[in-house]
């Protein structure tokens, strides 16, 4: 029997599986590659439909999402009778929308209100100190808490790469120096890895992305801030100061985040009822004043619904052909599992390609914690690569993790200017992400 998926932890989100026993078998067949189709037509209609006709898919992508999805659960349930596969992806698709669900409403009770329209250096400060914060909190808890101070700061002159370079850095890039910071690397500790091994190794990559990242969004910002006139914002902002509201909600943040480490479905329930009692006891005005309401949560609902479903063939073909890549060096870990963690999971790709690491070097994944030492030894450049191909890459497309699209969808909601999925992949990922992602893998990793 071939293992398809043995995979301990949810979406590319945040770190909320707590266990590292060995899931399920699907099948003792193997998923033909074939099977991934409705995965690729569903990304690509997310990719072209807004373009070619917004208001029918505003209207339908609910539907397209479960229509595709559901071909595949019937495949997995009359075909592979892998029924088991199933509930273990329904309960991934749980935890990912009970924590982006409960850290969305808890976020959307706390308003932070600012003094004055931001300066380009204040916002690389503000994007740095979200860069930290991501590994305290994660990146989903730091992109729902600083996403919407971070539009009202820059309401007079906000665009586009305003948005994409928050996703850059605080969905992404910023969480690779704790387990916390981001789902792949908590999954490592589960499996044995030790907590400040990432700090310790990856620092060098983060401080060069991140300040690569700041540089050039800096230099955008300074020529952005050039079109707006001074009058124009000092008489607007002579009125406002800075200052936080719903600080209560604080607290049931620190709930969610201890959930991370509870078993399911403890978690879950944690999760959701810090949630239920955050949005109750906020004021209505808090929520007024952040636009908040449920919608970028039934859009991420719904069509991640669909991409838990049709991702399981793409995802069950790579575990059991990894092993056949010809994968031979830590440059090659951090570009196979990179790309594949753009569109796919990047949890389970970062596990799949840790087992063809440490089988590579003759230790069973389940025999990993007691071996960390060991497996650390010869392999830490091949963890490293696999941890920073998971993390950075997470970046790339909006679906490459959790937060990115969450943020979209709350910068749509407040009329900010957002690329599409193909602007944002060839406007701003491929030219300004991608060569700082080629640099640091030269540099860190040949």
């Amino acid at each position: 029997m071939k293992t398809l998926y043995q995979n301990p932890k949810g979406f590319s989100t945040a770190p909320f599986h707590a266990t590292s026993k060995p899931m399920f078998f699907a099948s003792t067949q193997a998923v033909p590659l074939w099977a991934s189709m409705p995965f690729a037509l569903l990304l690509t209609l997310i990719a072209i439909m807004p373009f070619l006709n917004k208001h029918f898919w505003e209207r339908r992508y609910p539907h397209v999402s479960a229509l595709l999805g559901l071909l595949v659960v019937v495949g997995y349930i009359f075909i592979l009778h892998a029924t088991e596969r199933l509930a273990h992806t329904a309960l991934e698709y749980f935890s990912f929308m009970a924590i982006m669900a409960a850290l969305f409403t808890v976020s959307g009770g706390i308003h932070i209100r600012v003094k004055g329209e931001s300066t380009p250096l204040k916002n690389v400060l503000f994007l740095g100190v979200g860069a930290v914060l991501a590994n305290l909190i994660g990146t989903t808890g730091a992109s729902m808490l600083l996403i919407r101070p971070w539009i009202r700061m820059n309401k007079y002159r906000i665009t586009e790469f305003h948005t994409v370079f928050f996703i850059f850095i605080v969905s992404n890039a910023g969480g690779c120096l704790t387990p916390i910071g981001d789902p792949p690397l908590f999954l490592g500790y589960l499996k044995g890895i030790p907590f400040f091994w990432t700090l310790q190794h990856l620092w060098p990559a983060w401080l060069m992305a991140n300040a690569l990242l700041l540089a050039i969004f800096y230099i955008l910002d300074k020529k952005n801030q050039s079109r707006i006139p001074s009058n124009i914002v000092e008489k607007e902002s002579a009125y406002e100061t800075f200052h936080i509201s719903g600080k209560r909600n604080i607290i049931f943040l620190a709930v969610i985040l201890a959930a991370v480490f509870m078993p399911t479905p403890l978690r879950e329930i944690l999760m959701l009822a810090a949630a239920a009692a955050s949005y109750f006891t906020t004021p209505k005005q808090i929520h007024e004043s952040n636009h908040f309401d449920f919608h970028p949560v039934k859009e991420v609902g719904w069509l991640f619904a669909g991409i838990f479903a049709t991702m399981m063939p793409a995802l069950d073909y790579l575990q059991t052909n990894a092993g056949s890549l010809g994968i031979n060096s830590p440059l090659a870990y951090y570009w196979f599992s990179g790309v594949l963690s753009s569109f796919l999971d990047n949890a389970p790709t970062y596990l799949t390609f840790l087992t063809v690491s440490a089988s590579q070097h003759s230790i069973p994944l389940e025999q990993l914690a007691p071996s960390a030492g060991i497996y650390l030894g010869v392999a830490g450049r091949e963890l490293a690569a696999i941890s920073l191909g998971a993390v950075f890459f997470g970046a790339m497309t909006y679906i490459g993790n959790g937060p990115n699209f969450m943020v979209k969808s709350i910068a749509e909601q407040q009329s900010v200017g957002v690329p599409s999925f193909f602007g944002y992949i060839f406007r701003f990922s491929i030219p300004f992400l991608l060569p700082i992602l080629a640099l640091a893998g030269w540099l860190f990793l040949h």
